[in-house]
């Protein structure tokens, strides 16, 4: 398999030079409008390329990212409605699926870490929520840019830390259990943290429904991530009923009828809860999934035991590839006129939350390794939530752009500083 994937990224290296020269040779000799399918299916390849380059393929979800992106500025039509359905509906749901996975990666013991280290936790907490927002509020005055672009970067600074901050932090040699903790720990105030900062940094320039926005986070977010916990639970419980194939099958088929049952439930008899029926139904319909995948996976096929690790990770980079195209083929205009002073203004942010996240932690004598821990989950956010947010509370696309920007970004910054972060061990700490 491996030979495979490695004939098939050499294979790819080679298309990708062919269509650069077709697409050069095509813009010379004035074939603009005909260079598109050449421009995606360049972008397409170099990204299998690096999909199966040993050192490169940690950049391979950044250059699907352009594939999708590219795709989505040359033909926007086909990223708007697909018979006659409007794929904006398909934003939240993704969402969701790609919380769900991030709760399945968590458990208790997680929450516990805050017992473990309150002080490094509570520093990054109030970091992750002053530095960022504030920083995006400047950011935008700076750059002056119109209300609704400005909200977009002054909401994606207000996101909880994202699940990609996890795995650098691990490739930067930090502290990843601090990471995972700090992830968790805001993910589950966003709710709140996050209405609270766009209401008081944005609401006066566009209009901030804080109730409204703290309901679409409980559902897009935290009701998904405990459906996650409790898939956890049936994928990596030591119990031998939990192993046992026919409770798998009884406990798959009782939440997918749980999910759509919730889906012909009319709202008035949910109560409070069809405020979050999202939520609730695509977190039984995944339990349920994950259930018998794990029955057929691991009972039946005699599978890996972690096969969700691996299934999860390219799920969410699938989605969220979709999430940006969807953004972009509403924003392509505004994309053309702000773009390359909006993806500066982005990069500007990012930087900053590495920056001020590592030297402040420093300033108040915490160790390198828990500097470094809470200046890469400071600086890198939730993105695909903001955009979300975005796109369904504020409903607006142009909104939408600086979380589409900054997610893709932040994987190549992110990427880059732990790897100089690797190669540079901390070995002692004189500050101690």
């Amino acid at each position: 398999m491996k030979k495979v994937i490695e004939s098939v990224s050499r294979l790819s290296l080679y298309i990708f030079f062919a269509l650069v020269v077709s697409t050069v040779c095509l813009l010379t000799l004035g074939y603009r409008s005909r260079s598109g399918p050449a421009v995606v299916l360049l972008f397409v390849s170099l990204a299998s390329y690096f999909t199966g380059h040993k050192v490169l393929k940690g950049f391979a979800f950044t250059v699907w990212v352009f594939a999708f992106v590219a795709a989505s500025m040359i033909y926007p039509a086909a990223f708007g409605a697909w018979f006659g359905f409007d794929l904006k509906g398909i934003i939240i749901p993704l969402i969701q699926i790609i919380m769900f996975g991030m709760g399945t990666t968590l458990s208790v013991k997680d929450f516990a870490g805050v017992v473990r280290m309150p002080w490094p936790v509570f520093v990054g907490f109030v970091l992750q929520f002053s530095l960022m927002p504030l920083g995006g509020y400047a950011i935008a005055s700076m750059f002056g840019f119109e209300p609704q672009v400005a909200a977009g970067i002054i909401l994606v600074g207000s996101c909880p830390g994202g699940v990609a901050s996890n795995v650098m932090t691990y490739l930067a040699r930090g502290n990843v259990a601090l990471s995972v903790t700090m992830t968790s720990c805001s993910t589950l105030m966003s709710p709140v943290m996050t209405p609270f900062l766009m209401k008081v940094l944005a609401g006066r320039l566009i209009p901030i429904n804080f109730v409204e926005m703290m309901v679409s986070i409980f559902d897009m977010i935290i009701v998904p991530i405990v459906a996650g916990l409790i898939a956890n639970r049936i994928l990596y419980s030591r119990a031998g009923w939990m192993n046992k194939a026919g409770l798998l099958i009884i406990v798959s088929a009782a939440t997918i009828a749980l999910a759509v049952a919730a889906g012909f439930v009319p709202d008035v008899s949910l109560g409070p809860l069809s405020a979050v029926k999202g939520g609730i139904i695509i977190g039984f319909l995944l339990i349920g999934v994950v259930a018998i995948s794990k029955w057929i996976v691991q009972i039946v096929l005699k599978g890996p035991e972690r096969w969700m690790d691996r299934a999860l990770p390219i799920v969410s980079m699938a989605a969220i590839c979709l999430i940006i195209a969807v953004i972009t083929a509403r924003s392509r205009e505004k994309l053309l006129t702000v773009g390359p002073v909006l993806m500066v203004a982005v990069m500007m942010h990012n930087i900053v939350g590495y920056l001020l996240g590592y030297w402040l932690a420093r300033l108040i004598r915490l160790d390198q390794i828990t500097a470094r821990t809470i200046a890469i989950e400071v600086g890198m956010q939730n993105a695909g939530m903001g955009s979300s947010v975005a796109m369904t509370v504020l409903n607006s696309a142009n909104a939408a752009l600086a979380p589409a920007i900054f997610g893709p970004w932040q994987n190549v910054s992110g990427s880059i500083l732990a790897t100089w972060w690797h190669r540079k061990p901390v070995k002692t700490d004189s500050s101690k």
